[in-house]
């Protein structure tokens, strides 16, 4: 892992999320960037944002990104002005950085239009070109730590896809990976389905020498469900699909995703179909 990307806005949500990201970068090494986007309605190109506005954002910025590098292993923090829409500039900010995730916040307090990150989050993670890390206004910067990661798992193909991925960030971060096999169907075919994804994830586990457990759950609303085992079990990350559309045996699709992000007390690790290698 070689770069991090956040989203930012200046709302308190920013500023957890960013923590959130310096604690990454010191666990990985990687390189921290931060993009802030002038998402006003003016004719502005990005390389002529307002003059007024430009100004008040850097002396913002200049204000808040020093305490900030002083944790960063003697790193700067790279900063990145844009202007257009949320979703589309920061997902242009990831490929310009090369970044290997992307976090930004969800939840993000209402009311304020410069305040942006809550409304665009589930945009940025459809658009982002690399996986994406989110994280909620309410989660306290004291338990930046993660020393458990949900890794559910489903019938559609795809759930396995997130493995790889998953298991390099248990293994930058020393964390045990918690295997929950979702059942929600009566159907054997279906049923078998999710047990052998499981038992290829299990193999994949034990051939990278992690620690992990393995639980099944069985219930009619699995969101529910996997979001108070990942409560109950004090997990730190959930790592999800976030396909739009899907087939019927995919839980983690469009709507399914959308409910996790919103309503997951813990950061979220969201990945698309085709964005990561098996």
């Amino acid at each position: 892992m070689k770069q991090l990307l956040v989203a930012f806005d200046f709302s308190k949500n920013a500023l957890n999320t960013l923590e959130y990201a310096l604690m990454m970068a010191n666990r990985s090494g990687a390189e921290l960037s931060l993009v802030w986007v002038d998402n006003s309605s003016t004719p502005d190109t990005v390389a002529n944002i307002d003059q007024a506005l430009r100004i008040e954002t850097k002396k913002l910025l200049e204000d808040i990104v020093p305490s900030f590098e002083a944790r960063l292993n003697s790193r700067k923090i790279n900063v990145i002005l844009r202007k257009g829409k949320v979703y589309t500039e920061v997902a242009n900010a990831a490929r310009k950085t090369e970044a290997d995730i992307v976090l930004a916040g969800t939840h993000g307090v209402s009311g304020f239009e410069q305040f942006w990150i809550g409304s665009n989050a589930y945009r940025i993670v459809t658009h982002a070109p690399c996986p994406v890390i989110t994280v909620r206004g309410d989660y306290h910067p004291e338990n930046l730590h993660t020393k458990n990661i949900v890794l559910p798992i489903d019938s559609n193909p795809e759930t396995k896809q997130k493995i790889p991925f998953a298991t390099k960030m248990a293994g930058i971060c020393n964390a045990r990976i918690h295997v929950v096999s979702l059942y929600s169907s009566p159907i054997n075919i279906i049923r078998n389905r999710v047990k052998a994804y499981t038992d290829d994830a299990v193999k994949y586990l034990q051939n990278k020498g992690l620690n992990f457990i393995v639980k099944e759950l069985e219930a009619e609303n699995l969101v529910s469900s996997l979001l108070d085992y990942a409560n109950e079990s004090k997990c730190d990350l959930i790592c999800i699909m976030t396909e739009q559309g899907g087939t019927s045996g995919g839980m983690f699709l469009g709507p399914y995703a959308q409910q996790i992000i919103n309503n997951s007390l813990i950061p979220v690790l969201s990945l698309r179909s085709g964005q990561m290698e098996n």
